[in-house]
């Protein structure tokens, strides 16, 4: 029954903190992030992460990604995908030399020191889609490339993490065309599935006379979209973001939408937060604190510059820029996923797991404050590209 205490723990700690983070001028996902360090092992131990927390956030951050979809433009995202593609080449390039000469500074093998430069290469953006939405931006531009940014880099740095498995890895090798074919594979189903397989989904399971059948067909979408996704190596918020935006192009987008809200934000997205926090522990780190700092530097100012000078290429404002730049710093669960992958495969070493985890951690809780920051003057009109 400890599952219980740990629910009981997250819900109250988690709303406490996001009205402080409110009251105090921050999104309140910054205090629910801090929540779960405060909660976890790193200080006062209450909660204690495993199977049960990662399912819970598992499910979380896919409902998350699902509903920010639902929430999504399509046409502001199309005008924007140049822009997003730009961004996401830049929030790569700078990132991925920055983390390796990181490792070259600190003394790492030639392919640790390029799996930093993948690490810090990652992004997601579950954070900061929670922040543009309580800030009503997720359908601005800005939110548009930010969110098709994401997309584009989750595909790259996978691919990047591939070749670098595939010459270096100590597990099975990869193939890097069959990698890049399962990727096309995803777009071309999830396109045709939204087309055709999702508004008749929609219209045969709403009908049925059971309860709440409109959001059940939702969750089954959702579900199976983000399944399908892994299963061809994309993440699975990539799958659960695609899902949100086909059920958005149906007459059932506000049904859907207002019943699932409350369950996903009610349980499973404040377990999704606390759960980042669970994964910090100091032990260890004052003997890495030099690395800690400078990687964290890097991974900040890297994202920052070169999304943003992505986003300044392709006609957007200075200050525009900066937002999107800033909105794609959180490396959040996909670097999570990275490191330990790494780890499996002795492309990064052991004694550096736990400070690459706080770097991750810190990112993350930068996001939401400088996103809040550079939100808070709104853009001049005159400084915003033609549309």
């Amino acid at each position: 029954m400890e599952f219980i205490l740990y629910l009981l723990l997250i819900l109250l700690f988690t709303k406490l903190a996001g009205d402080l983070s409110v009251r105090l001028g921050q999104p309140a996902v910054l205090g629910k992030l801090i929540v779960g360090i405060l909660l976890g092992p790193a200080v006062l131990g209450w909660v204690k992460d495993g199977e049960f927390i990662h399912y819970m956030s598992e499910i979380g951050v896919l409902l998350l990604m699902f509903i920010a979809g639902l929430e999504t433009d399509l046409d502001q995202l199309r005008k924007n995908w140049k822009s997003a593609f730009a961004v996401a080449v830049g929030g790569i390039i700078l990132p991925f030399m920055g983390g390796f000469a990181a490792g070259e500074l600190f003394g790492f093998d030639y392919h640790h020191a390029l799996f930093m430069g993948v690490v810090l290469s990652a992004t997601s953006v579950s954070i900061s889609v929670q922040v543009l939405k309580d800030m009503n931006k997720l359908n601005s531009r800005e939110g548009s490339t930010i969110l098709g940014a994401a997309v584009v880099d989750d595909i790259l740095v996978v691919i990047l993490l591939a070749v670098l498995m595939s010459f270096f890895g100590t597990g099975e090798q990869v193939s890097i065309g069959l990698l890049i074919g399962k990727k096309l594979l995803f777009f071309a189903a999830a396109i045709a599935a939204g087309i055709f397989v999702v508004p008749r989904v929609m219209k045969w399971m709403a009908p049925l006379r059971v309860s709440e059948a409109t959001v059940t067909a939702a969750l089954i979408l959702c579900f199976g979209f983000a399944y399908f996704a892994e299963w061809l190596g994309m993440a699975g918020i990539i799958g659960a973001f695609a899902a949100g935006i086909a059920v958005a192009q149906t007459p059932f987008k506000h049904v859907v939408e207002s019943k699932l809200e409350p369950v996903a934000y009610s349980l499973f997205v404040p377990v999704f937060f606390v759960s980042i926090g669970l994964s910090v522990s100091f032990e260890g780190v004052g003997q890495q604190l030099g690395f800690v700092i400078v990687l964290t530097v890097i991974a900040v100012l890297a994202k920052l510059l070169g999304g943003g000078l992505g986003a300044r290429l392709t006609g957007f404002s200075s200050r525009s820029a900066a937002i999107i730049g800033a909105g794609m710093i959180s490396r959040g669960e996909v670097a999570l996923i990275i490191a330990a992958t790494g780890l499996q495969s002795g492309l990064l070493l052991p004694q550096y797991f736990t400070a690459v985890i706080i770097v991750v951690i810190v990112t993350t809780l930068a996001t939401p404050p400088l996103l809040k920051l550079m939100f808070r003057e709104p853009v001049p009109a005159a400084e915003r590209p033609d549309e």
